[in-house]
Formats: structure tokens, C-alpha cells, sequence
């Protein structure tokens, strides 16, 4: 049975880098498309994985004299402009103990593991995870209470 599971080759180092991204992309897609993994879940993995991207590119670049565009270093703008925040929402406390470590570690793994596997040089990786912060951000500024954070992070179809 576990034969008739599609396999999706992963590419090896010398591979494209668009191969690569390409890669990431279906194992991200595939797996929050198989959990429904809430918006409030993924906004965290990302945001983990942009912040640890950007120290480590900026560290190089300082050490090499270089500077890094904005694209790279800075959250894009959220769709629409800024929303006004609403606190009537539960206790920060309450959500973060309503969070699924298990399956958050999981998306922390998937995607250590297509960058590792890959090589994939960390500008590319922090472009493409730059793109899905930027869903899922548009998405948390459009959310009105506790109960759409955890809602499933809406993944267009084109995507």
C-alpha cells in the first residue's frame, strides 16, 4: 500500500534552484493542505524560519561589506494597508496553550528538511518563506477574533 503513495523526488545539490524552491513549495502545500494547519500555527514556523534566515544573511553580508535588499530583510506590506488591531480577543497565554506542538514541529521539520536535503542557498529560501509570511500576515490582519487564528490557513489555488 505505502508503494502506491506518490513519491516527489527531492533534488539533489547540483539540481536548479527553482527546482529546488518548486520542491519546498509542494512539500509546504501538500502538508498544510493535509492537516489544515491553523493560520496562528504556521504564522509562528514562518516567522522562526524569516527571522533565522535574515540573521544569518545580514551576518554574512556585514562580514562581506554588502548590504541586502529590502525584499529580503523587512516583512512586506500587508494588502490594503494596516488594519486597526482589535484586543478584545482571549489572553495571549490562552492561544499559545491552545497550539499544537507536535504539529508545528512537524512544519519546522519539513521544511529544515527541503532546505538541508536541497542545499538550497538561504536567499532562496527566504524569498519563498517571505511569500508565505506574507499570506499568512494578510491573513492574521483580516482575522476578527480567536476562532480564525485557528482556522486553516487558506492557501489560494493558484499558489
Amino acid at each position: 500500500m505505502a508503494d502506491d503513495l506518490p513519491r516527489i523526488p527531492i533534488p539533489g545539490p547540483d539540481a536548479e534552484n527553482t527546482e529546488k524552491m518548486v520542491f519546498m513549495q509542494e512539500q509546504i502545500v501538500n502538508f498544510l493542505k493535509q492537516y489544515s494547519m491553523p493560520l496562528i500555527e504556521v504564522s509562528l514556523v514562518f516567522s522562526k524560519y524569516t527571522r533565522q534566515l535574515t540573521e544569518a544573511l545580514e551576518a554574512e553580508a556585514d562580514v562581506q561589506g554588502e548590504s541586502l535588499p529590502d525584499i529580503l530583510m523587512k516583512p512586506w506590506p500587508l494588502l490594503g494597508g494596516q488594519q486597526d488591531s482589535d484586543s478584545n480577543g482571549p489572553p495571549l497565554d490562552t492561544v499559545l496553550q491552545n497550539l499544537d506542538d507536535d504539529r508545528m514541529d512537524i512544519l519546522d521539520t519539513i521544511l529544515r528538511s527541503a532546505m538541508n536535503a536541497t542545499e538550497m542557498p538561504l536567499v532562496d529560501a527566504l524569498m519563498q518563506l517571505r511569500q508565505w509570511e506574507h499570506l499568512a500576515r494578510n491573513q492574521l490582519a483580516t482575522a476578527k477574533g480567536a476562532g480564525q487564528l485557528f482556522s486553516p490557513l487558506e492557501i489560494p489555488d493558484d499558489w
